[in-house]
């Protein structure tokens, strides 16, 4: 019997137990960053909290940054076993970002510069830690797009859509309609269709709650893109229903009900019952193990650390050209001070092809648009019929003065006096191949008018506010300015069947050089005060 000898041996830890070394520089050094970047740009970050506070339909802003941050959380066990380490690709990525933050900023588009800003904080988690600590936490990285308060564009065609379905589904239940635009009568009232009624309040929540709901209740892609889809689809259509419902009440009710606070409540409840239902069916699909799936992961990394000399250099590059954008935004914008904004002044265009400017009012009427560097309101006469001409001409254009935005609207929505009955495009309005406009009607208790309006950016006519966006910030980008014009013909009628579209077709097509003339000379008198 021979006396053995124990000897003591080191057991290697086994991968993936503990915290790697690298996070107890990386995770402070990513945090610096990020708070640098943001404070970087921090008029954007203010413009996005801006909305959220004003916008009941951006309210939920406020919980996708504490959400996020709980989803990181939940992967801490996957994240702890790789091992940060900077990566160029993130680099790359923060410069074509902040790229688009300048287009965005030079053609003032808000929510593009809200989405280069997000893009800017994936980009900054790649530079410093890696595409591997950035693809384990790809979701709440993602989950970050529906904080920026986006989806106005579509309240217009989603009211078109609503009063589409109210009108049919009324008409179905044996009830006669009169329909002008977005607004229709049936024998107990009149309805109309406004902002509120779109539903994109609705399917914003429905949307961001589903996404949510679908990556962490399944595991299978398909089911996630199925639900999310349902999560879009579901709230559009029960939002049809909820328009529809709440006129039978009124009209069934003799309108003693669901002309009120009451409307907005059978609105809220019809909704949180059919998204109650959609998550409950939801819920009969998830997969067992869809929370152990979704903290599992890689379970070591492959990258090497790198010395914190190397990290720390990194970090000073993401900030360096956070900070470049910026830079040269306030470059391009080295005049553009309250105190450098010359006087200027639009003549009245020239009287041509027998149009003969009227001293009478036409109306009282007046597009809402940001005030401009100069404007007319000039109302002209041939024969019996008779147009109103605004021009508004905008130079060093700024937030609050701009030629494009959601705000520069023919009428605001609940006008005391004034209500928009449809907008709509108008192809070839001069004739085959000429221009396209914005075609509005209008109408208050004195008075309906047709509406043409289209923007002169340089020497071009564009009615898509998405191009003329796009050629503003060219033009300033390449140092040009970012001069442009808005152009509103306006006339009256009284058959709402037959609007006087051959008035202001032939008022366009005769008026449109004395017009080109007025705007050149508007032009001439800024090159020669050096503005």
């Amino acid at each position: 019997m021979s006396t053995g000898t124990h000897r003591l041996r080191a057991i290697p830890a086994r991968a993936g137990s503990g915290i790697d070394p690298g996070w107890r520089l990386g995770l402070p050094l990513v945090a610096v960053a990020l708070v640098a970047v943001l404070a970087i740009h921090g008029p954007t970050v203010e413009s996005i909290v801006a909305i959220w506070s004003r916008s009941e339909t951006f309210a939920h802003g406020y919980l996708i940054v504490p959400i996020v941050l709980l989803l990181v959380w939940r992967r801490r066990h996957v994240l702890s076993a790789l091992t940060p380490s900077p990566d160029w690709l993130g680099l790359v990525l923060l410069a074509s970002a902040g790229a688009v933050w300048l287009v965005a900023y030079a053609g003032e588009v808000l929510v593009v510069k809200q989405l280069a800003l997000v893009a800017m904080i994936w980009a900054t988690v790649i530079a410093i830690l890696g595409r591997e600590v950035a693809r384990a936490i790809t979701f709440p990285l993602g989950f970050l797009v529906l904080g920026v308060p986006m989806g106005e564009a579509l309240i217009p065609p989603m009211m078109d859509w609503t009063a589409d379905f109210t009108v049919r589904a009324l008409q179905l239940s044996g009830i006669p309609v009169f329909r002008e635009g977005l607004f229709f009568t049936i024998p107990s009232g009149n309805w109309s269709v406004v902002e509120g009624c779109s539903g994109v309040r609705y399917l914003i929540a429905s949307l961001t709650v589903g996404v949510l709901f679908a990556y962490l209740s399944y595991r299978r892609t398909w089911k996630r893109l199925l639900f999310v889809t349902l999560s879009v689809i579901v709230p559009i259509i029960a939002n049809g229903f909820r328009a529809y419902l709440i006129v039978m009440i009124a009209h069934l009710s003799d309108n003693r009900l669901a002309h009120g606070v009451d409307h907005f409540i059978y609105g809220w409840v019809f909704f949180g019952l059919v998204m109650l239902l959609l998550f409950w069916i939801g819920s009969s699909w998830r997969d067992p193990d869809a929370t152990q799936a979704e903290a599992a992961g890689p379970a070591s990394s492959t990258r090497r650390a790198r010395t914190p000399a190397i990290v720390a250099g990194y970090v000073v590059v993401t900030v360096a050209l956070a900070s470049a954008w910026p830079s040269y935004a306030a470059y391009l914008d080295r005049d553009d001070t309250a105190s450098s904004q010359p006087a200027l002044r639009l003549v009245a265009p020239a009287a041509a092809g027998g149009w003969v400017p009227d001293p009478a009012p036409l109306t009282d009427w007046r597009p809402h648009y940001d005030p401009a560097s100069a404007t007319i309101f000039q109302v002209y006469r041939k024969g019996e019929r008779v147009v109103a001409l605004h021009l508004g001409y905008y130079h060093h254009q700024r937030r609050g003065a701009q030629l494009v935005n959601s705000w520069n609207i023919m009428v605001v929505q609940k006008h005391p006096v004034w209500t928009n009955l449809s907008e709509s495009r108008t192809r070839h309005a001069l004739g085959p191949g000429t221009l396209d406009v914005r075609e509005t009607r209008l109408r208050s208790p004195q008075q309906r008018l047709l509406i043409w309006d289209w923007f002169r950016i340089g020497s071009h006519d564009v009615v898509d506010p998405y191009i003329a966006k796009a050629m503003l910030a060219w033009e300033k980008l390449a140092n040009r300015g970012d001069d442009g014009t808005a152009i509103i013909l306006a006339t009256p009628y009284d058959d709402p069947s037959q609007p006087p579209v051959a008035t202001l077709s032939e008022f366009a097509r005769d008026m449109i050089p004395s017009i080109n003339a007025a705007l050149a000379h508007a032009e001439a008198e800024i090159m020669a005060s050096g503005q």
